[in-house]
């Protein structure tokens, strides 16, 4: 059983490339160190050539026929593929779905409260679902919920735009918000500031 450490160097994007004398076809095309073709020859012939240079053979296009194989610096390759796949990772937006709860006897002040959270959420670029629980004889109340979905959509229109409008599942009621894109975060939707 390989040592944890060998199974962490198995995720990183240079770890399938062959090089040197792991390159195992029986013939590869060259490509030198400043790009030029230099042909179709046995492995062990190009490695000779990289080694008199100071330089690795890699395997870039393993299933080429035949192989694809360049010379060059293996440890700024090895840095520059790492550094690719870092800055794709960085690219990468997580959208994030922080969820709101609401009661149909929710009270004005902590319906503020929340309402204030939900904006501050989609000021960031996180989309909120915004819920409303019933419970009971709450139930047959839903007319509420949807009273409470309506205002805060009017509410916060400025910050959010509704991504999936009000929907029922058991005894939840609930309303997906999602950033706007073109508003910025420090825009203040109309009555946020002046009720307190």
């Amino acid at each position: 059983m390989s040592p944890p450490h060998k199974r962490w160097e198995d995720r990183k994007p240079e770890s399938k490339l062959r090089i040197n004398e792991r390159i195992r076809a029986r013939e590869i095309r060259v490509i030198g160190a400043d790009g030029t073709q230099l042909g179709i020859m046995p492995p062990d012939e190009a490695l000779r050539v990289a080694q008199a240079g100071g330089l690795d053979l890699v395997e870039v296009s393993p299933d080429a026929a035949p192989p694809v194989c360049r010379i060059l610096d293996y440890g700024k390759f090895r840095y520059q593929l790492n550094k690719k796949a870092h800055d794709a990772k960085k690219k990468q937006r997580v959208i994030q779905v922080k969820e709101v709860k609401f009661r149909p006897k929710t009270d004005e002040h902590d319906y503020e409260f929340k309402r204030n959270n939900i904006i501050r959420f989609l000021s960031k670029s996180m989309k909120v679902k915004a819920t409303v629980i019933f419970r009971g004889r709450e139930n047959v109340h839903r007319d509420i919920g949807h009273r409470i979905l309506r205002r805060l959509r009017d509410e916060v229109g400025e910050l959010g735009t509704v991504e999936s409008e009000p929907r029922q599942e058991g005894p939840f009621l609930y309303m997906i918000l999602a950033p706007r894109k073109t508003t910025g975060a420090t825009a203040a939707p109309s009555g946020a500031s002046s009720r307190r």
